[in-house]
């Protein structure tokens, strides 16, 4: 695929998808209305923290869709995959760049609204996500880019980020 129509279906599906797990879900969870459930000034620094972790998914997630269309030549949507693996940018620390990046965005508003619902939503999302890369995304890329992700899954975890970066 070329980098202009990828890059529009790119932004179409980054609406779609992570726009509606990491900002519709929580919306509907919670409403986005502060709750109190830690009693003092912990609060403050709580939804600073969570505010950190929100703006760090969405640059992680950003950042892992212009790797799809710059590198991979294609989309994060499985009906429009990447034309090469993708092992730059993030990639090279962790498999799961956009996964973990909504999951934390998820995270980050449950801190900042003070909702312990969205911790449930965000572990309901962990199971969904972790059920569609082991039985999906994994065997896809493995039939796909064959021994070069093997060599990369061997290399790079799947969610806890490495501290050195993977070299193909």
């Amino acid at each position: 695929m070329r980098r202009n129509p990828a890059a529009v279906v790119s932004a179409l599906f980054f609406a779609a998808a992570p726009g509606t797990v990491a900002a519709l879900g929580p919306y509907l969870v919670g409403g986005w209305r502060t709750h109190e459930p830690f009693p003092g000034p912990i609060m403050v620094p709580l939804r600073v923290a969570g505010a950190i972790l929100v703006a760090a998914g969405l640059a992680v997630l950003v950042h892992a869709f212009v790797r799809f269309v710059v590198e991979g030549l294609g989309t994060p949507m499985p009906v429009a995959p990447p034309e090469r693996l993708v092992v730059g940018g993030l990639y090279r620390y962790v498999r799961n760049p956009m996964y973990v990046a909504i999951l934390t965005a998820i995270i980050g508003q449950a801190m900042v609204f003070g909702d312990r619902g969205l911790l449930f939503y965000a572990v309901a999302v962990a199971l969904a996500v972790w059920s569609f890369v082991h039985w999906y995304e994994e065997p896809d890329l493995r039939r796909r880019f064959g021994a070069a992700y093997d060599d990369y899954r061997a290399h790079v975890p799947g969610w806890w980020p490495r501290l050195r970066p993977f070299r193909p």
